[in-house]
């Protein structure tokens, strides 16, 4: 599609009022940022509407930097089609174009944030299925992962620097923190947890060498009481991801 004449707008309408009637679920991809059409047709997903992953193929253009944008201003208007999940992460002064092995911006544990933080009704796995076979840790959390949220809340943010948003399916917790090509140390309080409740959080966090080599991260099960504090310590370009589950 790719434009946003009259025709092509009327267009968008056309399509998501013709699948809604055969049962058909819509991701406008290629497409220009939402204004609203998903709430008249709720089949329709999510739209482009923004620099993603695949601008990685060539250019380089998908960036910490960008990203840390993207939830304060494009997401702020709908669902975003990033199509997140590449799994060779590179510092920006590593990135290669290849359109064979495409290599993502940011380290591993930034590229698994993001299906937290951004917002969309279908998410991806947009590299090679090889990837993900070889890859079961950060491939199960990712699948782990839901696309519909019974509550947001923003643990701590700063416009283009970072972001650490917590969201609860359920009585599941999971935690994903984004930051820019800065180093960022941060201390959140665990307050959403029930108290008097015994929890488990399972989380992947940049590596000790991840500051060099971004596909570097770690992950630890520990258990989680409510108001505990939850370090946060991303390199630069980096991330972290938690899930946190009630124990008996």
């Amino acid at each position: 599609m790719d434009r946003s004449d009259q025709w092509m707008v009327n267009y968008y309408t056309r399509v998501a009022k013709e699948a809604a009637k055969h049962h058909i679920l819509v991701d406008f991809h290629g497409a220009f940022k939402p204004a609203g059409l998903e709430v008249a047709y709720p089949n329709v997903l999510s739209y482009e509407g923004v620099i993603g992953m695949e601008q990685n193929i060539g250019g380089g253009l998908a960036t910490p930097n960008n990203n840390l944008f993207l939830p304060f201003l494009r997401n702020a208007v709908g669902p975003m089609d990033y199509t997140p999940g590449a799994m060779r992460s590179a510092h920006k002064e590593d990135y290669k174009p290849s359109w064979v092995n495409t290599m993502s911006i940011g380290t591993r544990a930034h590229q698994l944030a993001m299906y937290i933080v951004f917002e969309s009704g279908l998410q991806m796995l947009a590299d090679n299925p090889f990837n993900y076979l070889r890859e079961p840790e950060t491939t199960s959390f990712i699948t782990s992962v839901p696309v519909t949220w019974d509550e947001t809340k923003i643990l701590d943010a700063s416009v283009g620097e970072y972001i650490v948003t917590a969201k609860r399916k359920g009585e599941k917790w999971f935690v994903g923190a984004m930051g820019n090509d800065q180093k960022h140390d941060l201390k959140v309080e665990a307050s959403f947890l029930k108290a008097n409740t015994n929890y488990q959080i399972t989380l992947i966090k940049d590596g000790i060498n991840a500051d060099f080599q971004a596909m570097d991260f770690k992950r630890i099960v520990k258990p989680i009481k409510a108001g505990e504090t939850i370090d946060i310590n991303m390199v630069k370009d980096g991330g972290f991801v938690a899930v946190i589950e009630q124990v008996k």
